[in-house]
């Protein structure tokens, strides 16, 4: 069983307090990953800023998606494909996608599953993707930020899913009704 702190405002580090106080106001809540996140300052607020700069990206909330839970679920992050599956709803992305994605099956589109793949290899060769998969990606209709920004969006979730792995993060309570097992 984990021995890391759910923290709140209280009894996080004072650097960590007002970074809370910006999960409580863009959440409603402070979500379990950020409360242990809380112990190591830098930790979440690299989290909370790599976080917004890939909301800011050039991809809508689809690709996003994608991105995200497609290193989720190759991470095995008990934690990160609920929490993202209530994000996805929120975002109003179809859950056509969330399930192919929760589930490893085929995404709706070509360009949607061309960046599973691609995402995969980023994943599964460290970054180091021979130039077919660049292409392929690229002749999806992609471009070469996009290829970078799946960079940014692994960057983020690396700290997230790790994290979750460590600490054993409970699930939050909101995240529950989308409990997630790899399909064996």
């Amino acid at each position: 069983m984990s021995s890391y702190t759910l923290h709140d405002k209280t009894t996080a580090p004072a650097e960590s307090q007002p970074l809370l106080e910006n999960s409580f106001n863009a959440f409603g809540m402070i979500p379990n990953l950020h409360a242990v996140m809380a112990e190591a300052p830098g930790l979440l607020e690299g989290y909370q800023q790599l976080h917004q700069l890939f909301i800011d990206s050039s991809f809508d909330a689809d690709e996003l998606t994608v991105v995200w839970q497609t290193i989720n679920v190759e991470h095995e992050c008990h934690y990160c494909v609920p929490a993202h599956t209530a994000i996805a709803k929120s975002m109003k992305v179809d859950d056509a996608i969330t399930e192919a994605l929760r589930n490893e099956t085929p995404l709706p589109t070509d360009k949607l599953e061309a960046l599973r793949v691609f995402t995969l290899a980023m994943v599964r060769n460290r970054g180091e993707v021979d130039a077919s998969a660049v292409n392929d990606f690229l002749a999806a209709g992609y471009t070469q930020r996009q290829v970078l920004e799946v960079v940014l969006g692994l960057a983020q979730k690396v700290m997230s899913n790790y994290t979750n792995h460590l600490a054993e993060t409970p699930v939050d309570q909101p995240f529950k009704a989308f409990e997630w097992h790899k399909v064996s």
